[in-house]
């Protein structure tokens, strides 16, 4: 009896563990003191989440509807990039008094060689300044990421309106404190990004941990007591 209650205790924990694993395999953006109408390095982070295949490309979309004037990329090792600008419908003017009738829609990079692309168990980053953010409080970067076998993963979902539950692909999101406001962890900036993830994960790994704990105390106990009996 004992022997079977540790193996299901190992099993749940390792299924949890899994979990936490997975929860967090997503791509994320992040920006840490990022504000409204600042400027900021903004961190795309990518995981490969396939056991075979490798990430070969990354093409990253940025809002339009809220454009932001300046974004320049950081070269990477092992990675070409290319940006793509859009005529804007309505030219914005930033707070400097300068019109804006064009601004970055897309930035896709794409590895060198095999190489040089995101192995299985691997993640990279890659890095942005952009500004001045928009006087907005999420910010919202659709993302393609194609592997070497050719499969695509669109990152481009949204949970749908009054539900905090997480969608399988969620759209890589920023949150922006507003101007003269600390920015908040982003961590916790929203469902989308990797922080919140990794909490809940991580939360359910502890819970798993100390009931393991417990349940092990218990049967030891009860096996002392069966003894001395």
């Amino acid at each position: 009896m004992r022997k079977r209650l540790l193996f299901v205790l190992a099993v749940t924990f390792a299924a949890v563990i899994g979990f936490a694993g997975a929860a967090s395999a997503h791509v994320t953006v992040n920006a840490p003191g990022a504000t409204q109408g600042g400027y900021s390095v903004l961190t795309f982070r990518v995981p490969t989440e396939s056991a075979t295949a490798s990430t070969t490309k990354v093409q990253v979309r940025f809002p339009t509807d809220t454009p932001i004037a300046s974004v320049l990329v950081q070269p990477h090792p092992g990675w070409t990039f290319k940006t793509i600008t859009a005529k804007l419908d309505k030219p914005v003017t930033t707070d400097d008094g300068d019109s804006i009738t064009e601004a970055v829609a897309e930035i896709d990079w794409t590895a060198d060689s095999a190489a040089d692309a995101i192995k299985p168990g691997e993640f990279d980053q890659f890095l942005v300044s952009a500004g001045p953010l928009p006087r907005t409080d999420t910010l919202a970067f659709a993302t393609i990421q194609t592997y070497s076998d050719g499969s695509v993963v669109n990152w481009n979902q949204t949970a749908a309106p009054g539900s905090s539950a997480e969608p399988d692909h969620p759209k890589p999101t920023l949150t922006l404190a507003k101007a003269g406001q600390s920015a908040a962890p982003q961590a916790a900036a929203s469902s989308s990004s990797d922080g919140g993830s990794d909490t809940g994960a991580i939360v359910l790994a502890v819970i798993a941990l100390v009931v393991a704990a417990g349940a092990l105390g218990f049967a030891f106990v009860s096996r002392a007591k069966a003894v001395k009996g």
